[in-house]
């Protein structure tokens, strides 16, 4: 189990986190979204799961 966190080290976490974040210069930032989106799972397999997609691709196999 996970001891509980005060307060004051979750703020200071979460301010470390947002000054990090926002001294990478801009450009950087937008290549980290990309490729965070780049390496998601499709849509239709987070949505609906592995049944829905796997009827998805086989049907476009066999046109």
């Amino acid at each position: 189990m996970v001891p509980p966190v005060s307060v004051n080290d979750y703020v200071k976490f979460i301010t470390q986190t947002f000054v990090q974040h926002y001294e990478k210069p801009s450009n950087e930032r937008k290549s980290l979204k990309h490729k965070r989106k780049s390496e998601r799972p499709p849509f239709m397999l987070r949505w609906f799961g592995i049944l829905p997609y796997a009827f998805m691709v086989l049907f476009k196999k066999n046109k």
